[in-house]
């Protein structure tokens, strides 16, 4: 099942257990893809899908910081609750070790040494992580072994 049947299920799920957290999250999704395929005029493949979701779950992880800071506890609780929702249609997410291993690979395959080379570094690492593993957490990790 591609994923984009999958929310539509889990959608209708959803509204029968009156899950409206979950189908709140789903809903905004599902529009979000919509919004995608009309700028690229084009149906989008489960990868776009989960770049629509990624982008999607750090939406609320901004809002879920803001509405602590704030200290809008409830506001960050619902963020906190979409982003638990969203976060089962991502692809299982690398470990530090998995991405430091990947990390390795590359920066010897391109013979980079600083951390002015960090660009060359993440041009060929992100499109393959897209969608397992947080930017953030990758560029973390390069900068701390290209010193």
């Amino acid at each position: 099942m591609h994923l984009k049947e999958r929310l539509m299920e889990d959608m209708k799920d959803s509204m029968k257990k009156g899950e409206q957290v979950r189908l709140s999250a789903i809903r905004m999704v599902r529009a979000g893809i919509k919004n995608k395929e009309i700028e690229l005029g084009r149906e989008l493949k489960d990868e776009d899908v989960v770049g629509v979701i990624t982008s999607a779950i750090k939406q609320r992880k901004d809002s879920y910081t803001q509405f602590l800071n704030g200290n809008r506890m409830d506001l960050a609780e619902k963020e906190k609750k979409e982003i638990e929702a969203l976060s089962i249609y991502l692809p299982e997410q690398m470990g530090e070790d998995e991405i430091k291993k990947r990390l390795r690979e590359i920066i010897s395959e391109t013979g980079a040494a600083t951390s002015k080379d960090i660009g060359k570094v993440m041009k060929i690492l992100m499109p393959e992580l897209k969608g397992k593993a947080d930017g953030n957490l990758v560029n973390r990790i390069a900068r701390e072994m290209l010193p």
